[in-house]
């Protein structure tokens, strides 16, 4: 059931959707239920909200969780509305209440404005970018990396069919660690594809020496290996029936790049028919294929961290990384993502938001199985601790942090690096944060010793500063949308773009009802 946060739980525009779905007149599903048609009629326009008895009756007539009727979604699209209705071209405010209303009520419209909006900053982006008017140039549509992202956003990043056949795959293999892993994977390829997996090695191969390999062996073939490109970590050749390995990878590294490539040869048509359901969200064959291999690494991540050993791990530990990466044989990383998609029903984990950002504010990952909302467009919050831990690389810093709708997260992020070694080797640095909603956070670890609930412990935070509704933020970079600035010669604030309200020097900014 939707977990108890002291709110009423009200069914708004979904019940009557899958109503519909399912080809039932609202007669006959009242039947179903045990309820008069009156009642439902309530429960449909939000008018009642749903007993707990009424819930799991309709879980189990229509076939759903409970969990459906949780109101992450309609907040999450409620925050793009919000952000779409914020743009100048709207040419003003709308009330925060009606844009919920909206969101609940008729979800489908607000999709379609959010969409609407998307368009259109894409060819205003491609405008700009073209400079010059009458060029004839083709607008693009969106990039296929956000279509990708928004995919998984969807699915709250769970994929359930994926975790199950990882699940089995490890049962089979039988290894506990990320080396043996490794080993064992490498041989299945070999044995079921007939691949060969070589380490590749970034000097010029003697082409004079024998090739003694078999189907499953980790030597590598120095006959073929100035086939490789030095940056590659994973190259699979299938003519040549190989699969080369970056020599510098870790051993979970290398397990996960095997089991990667298990999952697009062993799996191909589960992967396809994931891709085929997202329908019109993936626009063009790249978003599809982007999809496809994002999916692969999600089946990686979930061989090497089977759902059932990770969950009961990460209950156990308390969420301890750390600990967790130490026992599954990965990276700081690898765990944060993995613990993002703990939301199988029956056995959830800590619903938590993931995101991988860099120094300039560019979010290059952004998961999230809670309501947590990220801004599409334009920068993030600066105050959030996710840009702080570029200050304090490699430890792990924590924050409760305040949204401007008063709800309130825990959040933990850490720096971690990409690359090569070596002087002259490439590498990149980001900072990766997990964060959940502050109910959530006595199960973690890094919450002890933290005053969760001080009256002056949160941090006051925005999804960015064009549609954040705080009035008094000294960080400020732009007028939030529909404020009329007050411009007031003889007196000079803290506060940049101060805006006055509804009237003039009522010096209010009306926030969130």
């Amino acid at each position: 059931m939707p977990r108890p946060t002291g709110r009423k739980v009200y069914a708004h525009a979904k019940l009557r959707r899958l109503r519909r779905e399912h080809g039932m007149n609202q007669v006959e599903l009242a039947r179903e239920l045990g309820i008069s048609t009156s009642y439902l009629n309530q429960i449909e326009h939000s008018q009642r909200p749903l007993t707990a008895a009424v819930l799991l009756r309709i879980a189990e007539v229509l076939g759903v969780d409970p969990e459906f009727f949780s109101e992450a979604e309609e907040e999450r699209l409620g925050t793009d509305l919000r952000t779409a209705l914020a743009d100048e071209a709207c040419g003003g405010a709308v009330p925060t209440e009606e844009i919920a209303e909206v969101s609940r009520n008729h979800p489908e419209v607000a999709r379609a404005l959010v969409a609407l909006h998307c368009g259109y900053r894409e060819a205003l982006a491609r405008v700009v970018d073209l400079g010059e008017p009458g060029t004839g140039a083709v607008i693009r549509p969106a990039e296929p990396h956000d279509e990708v992202r928004d995919f998984f956003y969807t699915h709250h990043n769970h994929i359930a069919a994926l975790d199950e056949a990882a699940e089995r795959t490890a049962q089979r293999l039988a290894t506990t660690t990320a080396g043996r892993t490794a080993a064992a994977l490498a041989a299945r390829l070999g044995e079921r594809h007939g691949v060969r997996v070589l380490d590749a090695d970034h000097q010029r191969p003697d082409r004079g020496q024998p090739d003694h390999q078999r189907p499953g062996d980790l030597r590598p073939d120095r006959r073929q290996l100035d086939h490789h490109r030095p940056g590659d970590l994973r190259r699979y050749d299938p003519a040549a029936g190989t699969l080369r390995l970056s020599p510098w990878l870790a051993d979970g590294q290398r397990a996960f790049q095997l089991a990667t490539q298990l999952a697009l040869l062993e799996h191909r048509p589960l992967l396809d028919t994931l891709v085929a359901a997202a329908g019109p969200g993936l626009t063009s064959p790249q978003a599809a294929d982007l999809a496809r291999i994002g999916l692969a690494n999600y089946f990686a991540g979930a061989l090497l961290m089977p759902y059932t050993a990770f969950h009961t791990a990460a209950e156990e530990l308390r969420y301890d990384i750390d600990l967790l990466g130490a026992r599954f044989g990965v990276g700081f990383e690898t765990v944060c993502h993995r613990l993002s998609t703990l939301q199988r029903p029956g056995r959830r984990g800590v619903p938590f938001s993931f995101l991988r950002a860099d120094r300039a504010g560019n979010i290059s990952k952004r998961q999230s199985a809670t309501d947590f909302h990220f801004s599409r467009l334009g920068g993030t919050c600066p105050l959030w601790t996710v840009y702080e831990a570029f200050s304090s690389p490699g430890r792990i810093l924590t924050q409760v942090a305040e949204m401007p709708d008063g709800k309130r997260y825990f959040w933990i992020a850490r720096t971690v690096s990409h690359g090569g070694f070596g002087h002259r080797a490439p590498r990149s640095e980001f900072a990766v944060a997990l964060g959940c909603e502050l109910r959530h956070a006595h199960r973690l670890v890094y919450a002890e010793g933290v005053a969760l609930d001080a009256a002056g412990a949160a941090t006051p935070i925005g999804l960015g500063c064009r549609i954040c509704e705080r009035r008094d933020c000294a960080q400020r970079a732009r007028p939030p949308a529909g404020g009329r600035l007050a411009v007031e010669p003889d007196r000079r604030s803290r506060v940049p773009y101060a805006v006055l309200g509804d009237s003039p020097g009522t010096g209010r900014w009306p926030g969130p009802s």
